[in-house]
């Protein structure tokens, strides 16, 4: 018994010293969104004055929201644009189009621009 307790006694110290701590140096992530230069607001006033709505839709006053998610490359352009929700009469496809033109700040990630998806959604009221 003695044996057991010198043992256990003598071999748990060197378990508990057995890894060195590494200090994991600075961890900490800076990061930016990708975003539009001007701001949100500009963003949707340039939407809305760009937008050129067609007949079918003029008269079919459609009314909702259109959710569009698209990336922002890390050369400022947008790609990979997908409409997840939309209200149909050609608008959905009017404001890719417009959204089209544009160019964001693209994301930055450890001091390196990096692609990032996007989502906007524009409420329609005509």
């Amino acid at each position: 018994m003695k044996n057991i307790v010198f043992l256990i006694a003598f071999v748990l110290p060197f378990s508990l010293f057995s890894q060195d701590y590494k200090d994991p140096g600075n961890m900490q992530v800076s990061a930016k969104d990708a975003h539009y230069e001007k701001g949100d607001v500009a963003l949707y006033n340039y939407v809305y004055e760009k937008i050129k709505f067609s007949k079918e839709a003029i008269a079919n006053k459609p009314a909702g929201d259109v959710m569009i998610s698209f990336d922002v490359e890390s050369d400022s352009t947008l790609t990979g644009f997908k409409v997840v929700s939309g209200i149909g009469y050609g608008v959905d496809e009017e404001i890719v189009k417009v959204l089209k033109t544009l160019k964001f700040v693209p994301s930055i990630q450890n001091g390196f621009p990096i692609k990032m998806n996007l989502m906007y959604t524009f409420p329609i009221r005509l």
